[in-house]
């Protein structure tokens, strides 16, 4: 594990928009096929909507996603529909290269579809700290701490076998989530956190606060810190 390395912008269009230029850039780079989780939450839309507009190769991303609440793909609080509507209807990517979350059986049957999913693309049953599962994560960060699916308290935070579980309190929905390896299991790990109400948890995050959920994670691969201003302002 690297130190993280962290990139301030002055407001969440600006961030978007440098984020946007920067990503494209990893991702031409990149070997194929470039598997990245997506994440939910509102702070990532200005990114996907300026993701949309760059001239990317398409057809070397597979796209994942961290966590998704239990509710139909065409539901307003659904992370699927929000990336759907501000990049993937956007861009040209076919269906295959698109893989969402179920949520039309049961949360335990559709958490451990989605861990065989996720088992196939990378081609074994165990991690391998040496050949991360993700070549890019994107996190947001919770003004509990949370990342992912992941709630403080949670018995969630201590399983360290499955890849994939529900999530069935601490939410009003019941939830899908990675679970530590395999979010931990990344070649590049992007947090994107804006607003002056998640200063204070950036920075115990940052220090590496057990008691918080996103200060538990220790990433395999490399950590950027994407922040506005406002979000950065107790660094």
């Amino acid at each position: 594990m690297t130190a993280p390395r962290t990139e301030i912008f002055a407001d969440p269009q600006d961030l978007a928009l440098r984020a946007a230029d920067w990503m494209a850039g990893v991702i031409a780079a990149a070997e194929v096929p470039f598997r990245m989780a997506l994440s939910g939450g509102s702070t990532p839309r200005l990114l996907y909507a300026e993701l949309s507009l760059r001239r990317i190769e398409w057809s070397k991303l597979r796209f994942y996603w961290i966590d998704e609440r239990f509710v139909p793909p065409d539901h307003p609080d659904s992370n699927q529909r929000m990336a759907r509507e501000t990049l993937l209807n956007h861009i040209r990517v076919a269906p295959e290269q698109i893989h969402a979350m179920p949520t039309l059986t049961d949360p335990e049957t559709a958490a451990r579809a989605y861990e065989d999913g996720l088992k196939s693309a990378y081609g074994a049953t165990e991690l391998d700290p040496a050949r991360p599962l993700f070549d890019l994560t994107l996190l947001g960060l919770g003004s509990d701490g949370h990342i992912c699916s992941l709630l403080p308290g949670s018995p969630v935070l201590e399983e360290r076998t499955r890849w994939v579980v529900p999530v069935q309190h601490g939410r009003p929905e019941v939830r899908l989530t990675l679970t530590y390896p395999a979010v931990e299991s990344s070649r590049l790990t992007v947090f994107l956190v804006t607003g002056q109400d998640k200063a204070e948890v950036v920075k115990r995050v940052r220090q590496g606060d057990q008691s918080l959920p996103g200060g538990r994670l220790r990433p395999q691969g490399e950590t950027v810190w994407l922040l506005d201003r406002a979000a950065a302002s107790l660094l």
